[in-house]
Parts: structure tokens; sequence; C-alpha cells
């Protein structure tokens, strides 16, 4: 006899059998759960210590060491694998959010071997524990916490609001600066310039941002110091942007023409500047020229102080950088006291552009990494064509809807650029071989000169006689004395 089986039976062994199947296959929920089960033993076979982080202090002012605990516990990797988080946004820049410990929640980190475990407790307005085992909190305390402000501090730099500053007259406290947000878009990828010159600025860049230990044992001003020289638009601002977005530092921008308007000096201005940024001064080799009514050595005098005098120890993490607009020959024109090293540490020439800095151009402004019209640009460039790279980028801007019509468009300023480096070499040459051969003293070959004059008389005259075989080839004393004879409007000209 067969019995019937029952559908409630058949659909709850179903549901069994496809949780069993899921348990199994999902072998990451398996380990999680191994994992919380394993920590569940191990904290209650160990002994740990406590160490509390208030928000606020007594005085009801925030704790930085708080601030700092919690932007490096928001870094966690191990934060995302809590079973609850708080999600924040900046505001700052779009896509860009933050992931908080959430109450009585807690996330695992590991630091030289040892493991140790942060929660998040809100009683009294907020206070984060970090748990230490009891048998490694001598050997890792304080290198911890040391470690936690310094993760800390480069995240708070990536993230903190860099702005521009200028100079804006004189009050009671001294100098004053005005700023506004710095948005520059520039970042070191995007400048136009040799692969391998970026990269040894770059190495140079990160070797200072880790370099307050470095520069404290030697006894030296945690400051660096650079140079960029180079004729108009070749990108120095943009390059000095480019550093700033990615130091994370503001920009004091010295307005040099100010100065005397507004009572100033250069070592005040530098005093009320902060730490982490930098101090632009641009047109140096004009400032220094002593054009107006203040004398270039006093000028001299006081840019030395300002460069590394004592004032310019009063603050540390700075980065400050001096352009020209000339080349090598207006850098020769400086004092060499300005140039030496402690002074200006980096010097960095920005020259025109060539073919290597027009294909970064144009993967930045048009997206074409390659075109079958590159080579017509490399042989415009080869053939000693000037373009600056604010010109070229200005022309692809202007034809970004179409890369062909804009490189054809670099290729007609190439040719251009050519043709009047051509005609000015023709004139310059022309101008130089007159002033010679009319200040040689002996023959002269010039629009004007007698001895041209005559030349042409003789050599018409010789031409003439020879013309006909009947008379023969005439004598060259003869042909001589009939120039002589011949009035000067029968001169013949060639």
């Amino acid at each position: 006899m067969i019995i019937p089986a029952n559908p409630f039976s058949i659909v709850l062994a179903a549901v069994c059998g496809l949780a069993v199947l899921r348990t199994i296959l999902s072998a990451r929920a398996l380990l999680y759960h191994l994992g919380r089960w394993w920590r569940w033993v191990d904290e209650r076979v160990q002994v740990y210590q406590y160490f509390e982080i208030p928000r606020y202090n007594e005085s009801f002012q925030e704790n930085p060491l708080y601030r700092k605990a919690a932007a490096y516990v928001a870094s966690l990797p191990s934060l995302e694998d809590a079973a609850a988080a708080t999600l924040s946004s900046s505001g700052r820049k779009p896509n860009d959010f933050l992931v908080h410990l959430g109450p009585g929640q807690s996330a695992h980190d590991s630091f030289l071997g040892a493991r140790v475990s942060w929660s998040n407790r809100p009683p009294g307005g907020g206070c984060l524990v970090l748990r230490v085992r009891r048998q490694d909190r001598t050997r890792v305390l304080r290198p911890y916490l040391q470690h936690v402000e310094s993760v800390a501090d480069e995240i708070e730099l990536r993230r903190r609001e860099v702005r521009l500053f200028t100079n804006a007259g004189v009050g009671e406290e001294g100098p004053r600066w005005r700023s506004v947000p710095f948005t520059h878009p520039s970042t070191l990828d995007t400048v136009a310039m040799d692969p391998d010159l970026k990269n040894r600025v770059r190495a140079d860049l990160e070797a200072f941002l880790k370099g307050r230990a470095y520069y404290h044992r030697l006894g030296r001003v945690w400051r660096r110091s650079y140079l960029l020289y180079g004729p108009p638009g070749t990108g120095k601002s943009t390059f000095v942007a480019a550093m700033a977005k990615f130091l994370g530092y503001d920009i004091y921008d010295v307005n040099l023409s100010r100065l005397a308007a507004d009572g100033a000096d250069l070592r005040s201005l530098l005093l009320h500047t902060t730490p982490r940024s930098v101090i632009l001064v641009e047109d140096l080799d004009r400032y220094l020229s002593g054009k107006e009514s203040e004398s270039a050595a006093a000028r001299l005098t006081e840019m030395l102080s300002f460069m590394d005098g004592v004032f310019s120890c009063c603050g540390e993490e700075r980065v400050m950088v001096f352009t020209m607009s000339g080349g090598e020959e207006g850098k020769e024109g400086l004092d060499p006291a300005v140039l030496r090293p402690g002074r200006l540490d980096v010097h960095i020439h920005f020259p025109m552009c060539d073919f290597s800095a027009f294909k970064t151009l144009a993967s930045s402004y048009l997206g074409v990494k390659d075109h079958k019209l590159y080579p017509q640009v490399e042989e415009g460039f080869q053939n000693g064509a000037q373009l600056s790279p604010a010109e070229v980028s200005e022309i692809m801007i202007a034809n970004r809807g179409s890369p062909t019509r804009a490189i054809k468009s670099v290729i007609s300023a190439l040719q251009q650029s050519g043709r009047k480096l051509t005609e000015s070499r023709s004139g310059r040459r022309t101008e130089e071989t007159g002033s010679e051969w009319s200040s040689g003293g002996g023959l002269g070959f010039g629009r004007d000169s007698t001895t041209m004059r005559e030349f042409r008389k003789l050599y018409g005259f010789i031409k003439m006689r020879s013309g006909s075989k009947k008379e023969g080839v005439m004598p060259v004393e003869a042909a001589a004395a009939a120039a002589a004879a011949t009035p000067p409007d029968k001169e013949y000209s060639h």
C-alpha cells in the first residue's frame, strides 16, 4: 500500500535543504561567524585594559585626540564589517562620504603584532574606548597613539579645504590677509611637464612631507624653496596650484606691488602666515631690478632676509616658491646670493611647449592619446617653431569639439611661428652682414658705394664692346678709360 506524501512535509524538507546548502556554500558567512566565535572565546580568556578618549574635557572644549582618533577609526577597513555604522558627507566635494563607528559598536585593528579594538560609547556627548591587551600595553600603547595621530594628520591634510590668501593692507595687529577658497582643478598628473622631471619633483615633495624628524635631527628649519623660471604662459602658476593641491597647503600670494603702498614689509607678512602653507612670490627678477623709487640694494637685503633670515624660522612646514619670467639669461642676472642653496633649493625651468608637452595637453584637453596628424606636429616642433603651453591650451579649448580640427589649428600656428622665426633670423643676418661689411674699412658693397658704381660702369662697357664679333674684345684699359669719361647718368645697374 502506497502512502501519499504530505505536501507540507515536502515543502519543509525543501526549505531546510536550501538553508543548509546556502550555509555550506556561503563560506564567507561561515568564516565570519567562526571569527566572531573565536573572538568571543578570546575575550573571555585574555585580560584587557581600557582607555577612554572623551570628546570634550572638563571645560567643554573638544579633545584634539578624540578628533584624530575618530578620523583614524573611520579609515579602518574592519569598519566595513561592523554590525552598525554611521554615514555622513563632508559637503566640500562630491562623493566624499565618511563612515563613522556606530554607537555601541566596535572595530578591530592590529599594530606591531598586537590586536586592539575601538568602541563607541555615547554617554557625555561621545567617547571612544581603546582596548589593549594588558600584556601588550607597555610595548604598544604609545607607538600606536603616535601612529594614530600621524595617519589622522594625513587624512585631515587630504580633506582640508585649501585657501588662497593675498595681502590686503595693514591693520592694528599688523598685515592683514584676505582669503578665498582655492578651487583650482590642476594636479601634478595634468601638468604638461617632462615625465622624468615631474617624477623627481613629486618625489621631492613627498620626501618633504615626511621629513619633520629628519629636518629636526639636522637642526634645520622644516622648509623647502623652489625657483620657477621661464617665459610667460609656460605653466608656472599652474604648477604652483598643482603643488598646493598635492601638499594640501594654503597659498599665500605675496603682492609685492602693495608693500610700499600698505607700509608693510616682507618679514611682517611672513610672521602672519601659518604652517602648512605655500608662500608665493612672483616676478622676483622684476622686484629686484629696483626700477621704482626704492634702491635695488635695499630690496635685495630685504629679500635675502625674507628667504632665510631669523624671521623665516618663525614657523615650519612651509614651501616658498619664487617665479621669474625670464630664461637662463634672466637667472644669471640675479645676485648669486639669491640663487644659492638654502635660499633657493630647487630650480625648475619651464620652457616653451615641445612635442612631449603637446601630447600631455592633447590627452588632457582633447582625450586623444595618438592621432594621424601627430607626425606633422612633431615635425613643426623639430623645425624650431615655438608655442607656449598656454597658446596650445587655448587652441584646444576653442576646438574641443573636434580633436582633428584642434590639431590642425596647432599645426597652422606652428607653421606661422616657423615663418616668423625664419623672417626674424633673415633680418638679423642681413643687419649683421651689412654692419660687418661696412665696418671693415676695405671694399664696401653698400647701396651707395662709389666703388660699386665704378664697377658697374666698367662691366657695362665691356659687355657692350664684346657683343660685336667684328670689333673684337675691348681691352680692359680702354674700357676703364671709357668708363671714366662716361657721364654719371649713363651708368648701368644690375
